[in-house]
């Protein structure tokens, strides 16, 4: 038996722009921050809209300065659906790397690591193929922003 090659079809760029961190402190797992998601975009061929404020990344930051992501939040399309978006995932590198990330400094993302899988969902039927799909996406942390590329498993 033969089983099928996984592929990456690129859906769309999503731009999450962000707050300051709300510094919730040291805890038994990492130091809890909370990042309040603003607004943005989600621009591609199968996938575009604004993303709605409201949202926000519950993550944590552990001793090795690695972070682990889990966001909210809500799109609507540019033709009225509602997709809510939920990602899990994490960013580490060498400890400059992240210090320069952590101040607000411009770092080329292929110098750390910062994957994340994504669960789309929509009651839409036009969107109906975002809840029976699997979401992988590659991203880079900007000042005041997380932009990455979704794609999809195919």
């Amino acid at each position: 038996m033969e089983l099928p090659e996984l592929e990456l079809e690129r859906i769309a760029r999503v731009h999450v722009e962000l707050d300051d961190a709300l510094q919730v402190g040291p805890t038994a797992r990492g130091v809890r921050r909370v990042v309040p998601i603003t607004g943005g975009r989600i621009d591609g061929d199968r996938l575009r809209g604004e993303i709605l404020p409201g949202g926000a990344d519950w993550q944590l930051v552990h001793d090795d300065g690695s972070t682990t992501i889990d966001t909210r939040y809500t799109a609507r399309t540019d033709d009225g659906a509602l997709v809510y978006l939920a990602t899990s995932g994490v960013r580490h590198g060498t400890a400059d790397v992240l210090r320069r990330v952590a101040a607000g400094e411009a770092v080329d993302p292929r110098e750390y690591y910062f994957r994340l899988g994504v669960r789309l969902e929509s009651g839409d039927e036009r969107y109906a193929w975002l809840t029976r799909t699997l979401f992988v996406a590659s991203a880079a942390r900007l000042v005041d922003a997380v932009a990455y590329d979704l794609y999809a498993l195919a």
